[in-house]
């Protein structure tokens, strides 16, 4: 039996970091997680680039323009979606991870879902800190061990 599994050191790949404006208190923080993982693990400066936008509703349109370049072989996408009083909260955060899903299958390229969908203030900032549990960089190393394991499969 044939097994395939990979690890997150970076091969080869340019790599897009989408990141929601709204709630930059906390998506700063993930950005800064996500690309500290990346350089950790051997991905040069110059095959990282960010693309900002308004909030988590407009990361997946952003994400299928990027993609659609041909200049990247995988996305990052960092967003913080808080639950408020509305159902809003849904409507974002399930359209977010739907419309990220299907770029994700449409372009065949990894898609890493570092949007926290979360109660209060408090657990978002829990998810962005400057430690372990930080979402960014646990998206990104997911990145990057997709980026591996896709092109394991396929050679």
């Amino acid at each position: 039996m044939k097994t395939y599994e990979a690890d997150s050191q970076y091969q080869t790949g340019k790599i897009a970091i989408l990141t929601t404006r709204w709630n930059s208190f906390i998506t700063d923080n993930l950005l800064v997680g996500a690309t500290k993982a990346l350089t950790r693990n051997g991905v040069p400066d110059d095959q990282i680039e960010v693309v900002r936008v308004p909030g988590a509703f407009e990361l997946p349109v952003t994400a299928q323009q990027v993609l659609a370049t041909g200049d990247y072989d995988a996305i990052i996408a960092l967003g913080c979606v808080i639950r408020g009083g509305t159902p809003h909260f849904e409507y974002v955060s399930g359209g977010c991870m739907e419309g990220l899903m299907a770029v994700q299958l449409d372009f065949s390229l990894p898609v890493g879902f570092g949007v926290l969908t979360v109660d209060t203030t408090e657990q978002a900032i829990e998810r962005s800190a400057d430690d372990a549990n930080n979402k960014g960089a646990e998206a990104a190393l997911t990145v990057l061990e997709m980026l591996n394991l896709l092109g394991e499969i396929s050679s």
